[in-house]
C-alpha cells in the first residue's frame, strides 16, 4: 500500500505545481485605449487581449490629461 501511495501523492503535487505556473505566464485581459472629454467616453479604440509583459505595460502607464480631455487604458 505505501508502495502505491507514494507515486500517486508525487503525482498530485507534480499535478498541481504545473497548473500553478501557467496562470502566471498566461495571465491576460482585454483592453482598449479610451478618450475621454469632461468624463465623456468620445473615442474608444477596438478592444484587444493582452497578455503577459505586454499588458504589465499597459498596465503601467498613467492616466494623461490635457485640459478637459483624457486618455487612459481600461482593461477587464
Amino acid at each position: 500500500m505505501k508502495k502505491l501511495l507514494l507515486p500517486a501523492i508525487l503525482f498530485v503535487v507534480m499535478a498541481l505545481g504545473l497548473n500553478s505556473c501557467e496562470g502566471l505566464l498566461d495571465d491576460c485581459m482585454i483592453c482598449s485605449l479610451n478618450t475621454y472629454e469632461d468624463g465623456v467616453l468620445i473615442l474608444e479604440q477596438n478592444e484587444a487581449e493582452y497578455c503577459g509583459t505586454e499588458l504589465a505595460s499597459i498596465l503601467a502607464q498613467p492616466k494623461e490629461t490635457l485640459g478637459n480631455t483624457s486618455i487612459y487604458w481600461e482593461c477587464h
